[in-house]
């Protein structure tokens, strides 16, 4: 149950990446200040995606003591349960419950493939 919370705090803090991104938003007059928001975002992806590079190798671990002890790899309960506190989050912050589904639809999908047996055998 510990490494299901690691995995739902690491995707909370992707989302608090975003939130603190949105508060720190000062308007744009000027070519500088363009440039300097187009490089905060290259900075806020590196950061989300560093976050979730981090939350599927939390998911492999998962995945291995799923396979351990012959557990499913998927498991409809706890993804609803994640999707569902995403979308709360998702909203404190201004996004659409339906991107949250997509977003959160689209890394299920990918941790599910890191939990398949042979994507765990060819590391």
């Amino acid at each position: 149950m510990n490494i299901l919370k690691t995995i739902f705090s690491i995707t909370a803090i992707t989302f608090i990446t975003y939130a603190t991104a949105h508060a720190q938003v000062k308007p744009i007059n000027t070519k500088a200040d363009f440039d300097a928001g187009r490089a905060k975002i290259d900075s806020l992806d590196a950061q989300m995606l560093k976050t979730i590079g981090e939350r599927e190798r939390v998911v492999r671990e998962i995945g291995i003591y799923k396979a351990k002890n012959h557990i499913a790899p998927l498991q409809p309960a706890r993804f609803q349960q994640v999707v569902e506190k995403a979308k709360e989050a998702g909203k404190k912050e201004g996004l659409s419950a339906e991107f949250i589904e997509k977003l959160m639809n689209a890394i299920h999908e990918e941790s599910l493939k890191l939990e398949e047996p042979a994507a765990m055998h060819n590391e």
